[in-house]
């Protein structure tokens, strides 16, 4: 399955973090937002390509230090359709650099609308006698949250388009234990959907060990990473909630088993925005500013964690 290849690259490149892609104007140096403006105006059209110049300059910085990118496609629907291209494009982009590319798009349904969804970011529409594949992503966040039957459809497109999914099972925000703690007999809501997402995904185990279902586990709570990590072998985890949500790099390491496998860590403000603290701090640096906080974050992690 395809989480081999996102495995392979952190080995690879040590480094078992993932950019967070997800830009908002104040974001972007004034430099690119402006050059945007000057030629197309005070439009969402503007916005959109001043996304693209931005993400590609940081996917140039980082490429040859970074396995994965996970653009957030609720910062590009903000934009509308011009957006949603920048996405597309962008998705495109980071692939031609041999990157790992997580849409963080946290759909799901059941039935028809479920494989809708997975066919939209994992799969393919076929459109009269061509077939097309509209973002081609290498994975996807869903919600688990509605069961088994609003995952099997991603779980087939995943084996038919060697793709993979991570499934929410224990959320970085504050206010996710007011149903994710639940108990639930002998075992809290989270836990129970994580064995789901085991359970249901057991057929796809690869290379590495780990099946084309993972979990999503808030390095905000490091207790409940390591209980899930000794219960769930075959689960990659992908860990939010590093960095600007308050989660350090102790906080991360339960996520990893004793190879420093099964794991990638988020970071996207602070390296987007990294600009802002540097000398120049008027963006003109940003892809070397990007680039020395991915590195400060690829060393803060290797200190606890060591990639095997």
């Amino acid at each position: 399955m395809s989480i081999d290849l996102l495995q392979k690259q952190i080995i690879e490149k040590k480094n078992p973090t993932v950019l967070g892609l997800d830009p908002r104007p104040e974001y972007i140096p004034p430099h690119i937002l402006s050059a945007h403006i000057a030629e197309k105006g005070e439009t969402l059209q503007a916005a959109a390509d001043a996304y693209y110049t931005f993400n590609c300059g940081l996917i140039d910085a980082l490429a040859d230090i970074i396995p994965a990118v996970k653009p957030q496609s609720a910062y590009y629907e903000l934009l509308g359709h011009a957006g949603v291209e920048a996405l597309q494009k962008t998705v495109a982009y980071a692939k031609s650099k041999g990157l790992y590319v997580i849409v963080d798009g946290k759909r799901n349904d059941i039935g028809s609308t479920a494989a809708a969804y997975s066919d939209a970011y994992l799969g393919r529409v076929t459109i009269g006698d061509t077939t097309f594949a509209p973002f081609d992503a290498d994975s996807l966040t869903v919600n688990a949250y509605l069961g088994s039957d609003g995952i099997d459809p991603f779980i087939e497109t995943c084996k038919k388009f060697d793709k993979s999914v991570f499934a929410l099972v224990k959320t970085s925000n504050p206010s996710g234990g007011q149903l994710q703690d639940l108990l639930c007999g002998d075992r809290n809501l989270y836990t129970a959907v994580g064995d789901l997402m085991a359970r249901i995904a057991l057929d796809t185990v690869g290379e590495y060990g780990y099946s084309c279902v993972g979990i999503v586990v808030g390095a905000t709570y490091p207790t409940d990473a390591r209980t899930l990590r000794k219960r769930l072998k075959n689960s990659f985890f992908l860990v939010p909630g590093y960095g600007a949500q308050g989660g350090g790099a102790a906080d991360v390491a339960p996520c990893f088993d004793e190879y420093g496998h099964g794991a990638i860590v988020n970071s996207a403000r602070a390296i987007l925005c990294a600009w802002k603290q540097s000398e120049a701090g008027d963006g003109s640096d940003y892809q070397s500013a990007a680039r020395a906080e991915a590195l400060r974050m690829r060393a803060d992690i290797a200190d606890v964690v060591t990639v095997l």
